[in-house]
């Protein structure tokens, strides 16, 4: 008997998700809770379980299309368990494989950022046929493009020796060795300007799935609901640095990782203690500002695969160490690709941290439906006037954004300046911290 297995729900405000990779084949036999296919949702990457056991013999989406929950993904026969006849009339059908890109094996480019940042690593994707290149046209990855920028190698110059022509690092590396090359890049320079017309090259398209097409779906969804305006500040960090250094090899002798994280969502706890309008949100439907009582800070931590931003819940009622052990390892779990949707719902203020990348100032996106987000900037040295006297003094800065149509501005300056005491003063945070 067949039986029609639609997509699940499988998380709160979920309704679609890309089908990233089939585990099984048509023919495959699969016992009940097999993983038989991996799903990109809005939230994480899912493994789907088979809810049977019994013979796969319809895949109805390719890798890469997006199914709604209650499509239709799999169509079993034999199966043992719940059976449900399978209704022809009912059934998905297949979208047109032209309109599906298929994907470009090559592997993407590692990326630049580290630690809790953004790091940006779409997949490129190419028609796979070895058909000749388009006269004009390079073929080559996004990564070997930024190898050869990285080599000071014009690519157009370069003849490529992979399927189709594609200019691989062998040919980068061998072109800058000066070994190989396309005929007029050899010829003089002034010879080259002569006969080398300017060619216009052909955009690459990369299609807009996985984590990135859900960043950019939440980013205009918050950008378009709340109205942003950005308060910025600096912290005077000479006492939390050296607070900092105090606690680090404490926590080496603990097994925990220590940052300057937890000491900044013990601060953010405590000014949203006495400033609870940043820690609410706004029920459209009802009209009514939603003042949240609990206390969960979520993490923007940065991984291959894009930007996740796990949630530190409860953190009003765990100390430092605790925070520092949960932070690494919800941490480690986006950039293992293990974390899962529950350890990145029910967040009520997001802390976002540019301090392993660099710069000073920057403008924060809320994370709906939260209404405020800080951002944090690296420890640098700065003259400062203090006491009369010039002094070189460690600053960080600071960068509140928040949602103008429920916080107006003097009440996210007495916030941020709560936050600095605590950041200035850490041993106002004592009690908390250990």
């Amino acid at each position: 008997m067949a039986y029609e297995f639609k997509l699940p729900d499988i998380g709160e405000g979920i309704h679609e998700g890309e089908i990233i990779k089939w585990l099984v084949n048509e023919g495959d036999q699969v016992e009940e809770d097999q993983a038989i296919a991996e799903v990109q949702t809005d939230k994480a990457s899912v493994e789907i379980p088979s809810p049977v056991s019994g013979t796969v013999t319809s895949l109805k989406y390719k890798e890469g299309d997006i199914a709604k929950v209650g499509d239709v993904l799999v169509v079993f026969d034999g199966a043992e368990g719940d059976t449900a006849p399978a209704d022809p009339a009912e059934e998905t059908p297949q979208p047109p494989a032209e309109e599906k890109p298929a994907r470009d094996e090559t592997p993407p480019a590692e990326p630049d950022g580290t630690g809790e940042q953004m790091a940006e690593k779409p997949a490129v994707t190419a028609d796979k046929a070895e058909t000749p290149p388009v006269p004009g046209r390079v073929l080559a990855t996004p990564a070997v493009r930024k190898y050869a920028r990285e080599k000071g190698v014009d690519i157009s110059a370069v003849e490529g020796t992979g399927p189709a022509g594609r200019v691989t690092r062998q040919d980068i590396d061998a072109f800058a060795e000066g070994k190989t090359g396309k005929a007029e890049a050899q010829q003089p320079e002034r010879a080259r300007e002569a006969v080398q017309p300017v060619q216009t090259r052909e955009a690459e398209r990369i299609p807009l799935r996985g984590i990135r097409r859900t960043i950019a779906r939440h980013m205009k969804t918050s950008y378009h609901e709340a109205v942003h305006v950005t308060l910025m500040d600096e912290a005077d960090a000479t006492e939390l640095e050296a607070f900092y250094q105090t606690v680090k090899p404490v926590g080496e002798q603990k097994g925990i990782k220590i940052s300057y994280l937890p000491f900044i969502v013990k601060a953010v706890v405590a000014a949203l203690k006495e400033y609870p309008y940043l820690n609410a949100s706004i029920d459209e439907e009802k009209e009514e500002i939603v003042l949240k009582q609990d206390y969960n800070i979520g993490i923007a931590v940065a991984s291959d695969e894009g930007l996740f931003v796990p949630v530190v819940k409860g953190a009003d009622q765990k100390n430092g160490w605790q925070i520092a052990d949960e932070i690494a390892q919800l941490a480690g779990k986006v950039r293992n690709g293990n974390i899962s949707v529950d350890e990145m719902q029910g967040g009520t203020f997001t802390i976002t941290n540019m301090g392993p990348i660099g710069g000073r100032f920057f403008t924060p996106i809320i994370n709906h439906p939260e209404v405020a987000i800080l951002g944090i900037n690296p420890i640098y040295e700065k003259p400062v006037a203090r006491n009369g006297e010039v002094v070189i003094s460690k600053v960080m800065g600071l960068s509140l954004t928040f949602d103008h149509r429920l916080i107006d501005g003097a009440l996210a300056g007495y916030f941020l300046n709560h936050v600095r005491a605590s950041l200035e003063h850490p041993q106002l945070l004592m009690m908390e911290m250990m």
